[in-house]
């Protein structure tokens, strides 16, 4: 535990995800929902319906009131079961409505720790939270826990998500090895995976090949290198003199030197951060070759939402580490931590994989974007190294035991009932 040792301050805790789905989000809001109700200082735990806006909204669920058992099925429940936003609050120096409305929910239900699961953007409104709370002098620990499929959030040494959505990635990329080897014709077959500006999802590809006797890419280009359709197009033609069916990975993200997305669907729209929505860059790809090399049969398969809530797939390593940074953020929270984000250190553990939770200020992570070290790309920059699998491959390992109803998984059945203000609020 980092050196926090203020004395614990009583009170409820809220806790809220923000940002798009995971296959262990939920193990994380185990995590801290099952330590703040077995905490003998946090009086009442709250979840916050669709993130930082069920705070807006008073739209608030008592977490006492949910079964032992539907909570512990969390850890095995994708996606976010509270229910998520992409809402960017302003900067409160600019305008603090949003913010003088967070206190008075605080306030009314006597909150004094606030838990905000989420990626880059999460942990920038959880920053300013902590700032607002401190300028104005209330009494409220707020504390940052990780999460996203991309890993690109700075300071970890991974996110709580990425090991599972690489775990699906690469076994979903062996898969369609396979199935491009069923006919002996010339084919070209494009997988575009998840990552607008960080390529850690797509060179998670690589295991596929590395591991599965060769049933995966031959090609992986990652967002962090510009792309060069010519160059592209030599690569693909070099394979297929060796091998007739060509596999290639690629980030939804690729751009060009000028900076522009090589995706059709870049003008689609912005998510609520303001962020472009990637899309059909597969197909596009797909169809270039087919016209520019004159091949008969190509495929664009874009991986999509599959790739974010794929629990029957996920990672043991993540479940853990997913609920012991939830837990950890309690405990340190209790402890005196706030403005902190926990984060995930690897440590060196005789050749054994092992890692531990740590504390990064919040001001020192938001905003910032972790990318793909360009070292680990090679020189011709169409595939990884040997160093990226050698970070990657811990982080896919173990099978979790899956809780089935009729050979279904059984996720968790929350009843969410609203909250109530707590007796000291109201009197107050």
């Amino acid at each position: 535990m980092d050196n926090f040792f203020e004395p614990p301050l009583i009170g409820a805790c809220i806790f809220g995800q923000s940002g798009g789905p995971t296959a262990v989000i939920n193990a994380s809001a185990y995590g801290v929902i099952r330590t703040a109700l077995d905490s003998d200082v946090i009086t009442n735990v709250y979840g916050a319906a669709y993130g930082i806006k069920g705070v807006l909204n008073d739209e608030l669920y008592d977490m006492a009131e949910e079964e032992d058992y539907e909570l512990k099925l969390l850890l095995n429940t994708p996606s976010s079961e509270l229910g998520s936003c992409r809402y960017k609050i302003a900067d409160p120096e600019v305008d603090d409505t949003d913010y003088k409305r967070i206190l008075e929910i605080f306030k009314k239900y006597d909150v004094r720790y606030f838990f905000y699961n989420g990626g880059n953007d999460s942990m920038d409104t959880c920053n300013k939270i902590s700032r607002y709370m401190e300028k104005v002098g209330y009494e409220c620990r707020v504390m940052g826990v990780p999460k996203t499929i991309d890993n690109d959030l700075f300071g970890t040494d991974h996110c709580p998500g990425y090991g599972s959505a690489a775990k699906f990635i690469a076994t979903s990329c062996m898969e369609v090895g396979k199935d491009t080897d069923v006919y002996n014709t010339d084919m070209v077959t494009v997988i575009e995976i998840m990552g607008r500006h960080a390529g850690w999802l797509t060179a998670s590809a690589a295991l596929a090949t590395e591991y599965g006797n060769g049933c995966g890419p031959d090609l992986i280009y990652l967002p962090e290198r510009d792309f060069d359709l010519d160059q592209f197009t030599e690569d693909v033609t070099k394979i297929m003199k060796q091998k007739r069916n060509v596999l290639v990975a690629v980030s939804e993200g690729l751009h060009y030197a000028d900076g522009s997305f090589v995706s059709e669907a870049k003008t689609s729209g912005t998510d609520g951060f303001g962020h472009a929505q990637l899309g059909g860059l597969a197909v596009k790809l797909a169809n270039y070759l087919k016209e520019r090399m004159g091949l008969k049969k190509v495929r664009g398969i874009e991986l999509s939402l599959l790739q974010r809530s794929a629990a029957h797939i996920a990672s043991a390593v993540d479940i853990d580490e997913a609920y012991s940074v939830g837990k950890y953020a309690v405990e340190a929270a209790i402890n005196g931590a706030t403005g902190q984000m926990v984060a995930l250190e690897r440590e060196d553990n005789q050749g054994l994989y092992s890692c531990k939770p740590t504390l990064l200020s919040l001001s020192s992570v938001a905003n910032y974007e972790k990318k793909v070290p360009l070292e680990w790309i090679t020189r011709d920059g169409n595939y990884v190294t040997n160093e990226f699998i050698n970070y990657v491959l811990p982080l896919i390992q173990g099978e979790p035991r899956i809780p089935q109803s009729n050979s279904l998984p059984r996720y968790a059945r929350l009843k969410k009932v609203k909250a109530k203000p707590c007796e000291k609020a109201t009197a107050e």
